[in-house]
């Protein structure tokens, strides 16, 4: 599988990543042996970096069990304070992940979001502490905007961070993906298919189970359902024309950005890893690119 590397300091990893948050449950229930076997699907396939979270309940014990036999060290792991990000409560974050991960290093650790009521600086410098106690590799965060990123890395060096993007989400575009660019920071790009919407699975009136977090989500209801899944029906087609699944389109179209290093996509069983492994070979010539902004202007 095609690597990139991970911002200009950092290391090469494959530009489909594997993002663990469905395993973890939150997506619906996962039992622990189809999460290992799915792990192992992704690795099999040359997926090299997986990216978990605090908050990604069953997420991380479960890579623990699954990356045990060598497995750890074939994989850049990442995963990123979710909850408390004071330096106490990162520290105390970092040593639960190590313990329920079974590992004694973690490659990428992250701030899983901008907390308003704390000081990023305070939070910024415990990461750079446990990076020079050999602790984390190298650092990140997610969900931040541009200017919350200008001022993070005043603190410290950050390697990568985490957006949204997906062809429905596309607001980094114009301030935080040239911005990366210019810094030399790695784009790890989450929800690449708009939680399930780019997956031509779902019909209008799917309902969603309680314990799925799309039940809550207003996208996901009504109208603006109907919307969404009116014009991802359209890219179907587009990926039809070119011999490919709207999964593999919606990836490709997000790695079709050279300043994205990675597009972590999500997955519950090994056949949904083999299909969206297959989409690192496509490329998107110019009028498919020009034909998908046409459906979604």
């Amino acid at each position: 599988m095609e690597k990139r590397r991970l911002g200009s300091n950092g290391e090469a990893v494959s530009v489909v990543g594997f993002g663990a948050w469905p395993i973890g449950g939150g997506m619906g229930a996962v039992e622990e042996k189809q999460a290992v076997r799915t792990v192992h699907a992704a690795l099999d396939h040359g997926i090299t970096l997986i990216d978990t979270a605090e908050a990604y309940r069953h997420s991380e014990s479960f890579l623990g069990a699954a990356l045990t036999d060598g497995r750890r060290n074939r994989v850049f792991l990442a995963t990123k304070a979710s909850f408390d990000f004071s330096p106490a409560g990162i520290r105390a974050a970092l040593e639960s992940s190590l313990r329920n991960l079974r590992t004694d290093r973690l490659d990428l650790y992250q701030l899983h979001r901008w907390d308003p009521s704390r000081s990023v600086e305070e939070s910024m410098g415990e990461l750079a502490r446990l990076k020079e106690e050999g602790k984390v590799r190298f650092i990140g965060i997610s969900n931040f905007t541009v200017d919350q990123t200008r001022r993070a890395a005043k603190t410290t060096r950050v390697d990568s961070t985490q957006p949204a993007y997906n062809m429905f989400d596309r607001d980094i575009e114009s301030d935080l993906i040239p911005y990366c660019a210019a810094q030399g920071i790695g784009i790890l790009a989450h929800s690449v298919f708009a939680k399930g919407l780019l997956t031509g699975k779902y019909r209008p009136d799917h309902t969603f189970a309680l314990d799925d977090e799309r039940s809550s989500m207003p996208r996901f209801q009504g109208r603006r359902f109907r919307e969404y899944l009116e014009r991802a029906g359209r890219l179907k087609t587009v990926a039809q024309g070119l011999g490919v699944t709207l999964v593999q389109l919606a990836l490709a179209w997000v790695l079709r950005d050279p300043t994205v290093t990675c597009a972590l996509a999500g997955a519950k069983s090994p056949e949904q890893v083999a299909e969206q492994a297959k989409a690192a070979e496509l490329r998107l010539d110019d009028p498919t690119i020009n034909l998908i902004e046409s459906i979604l202007a």
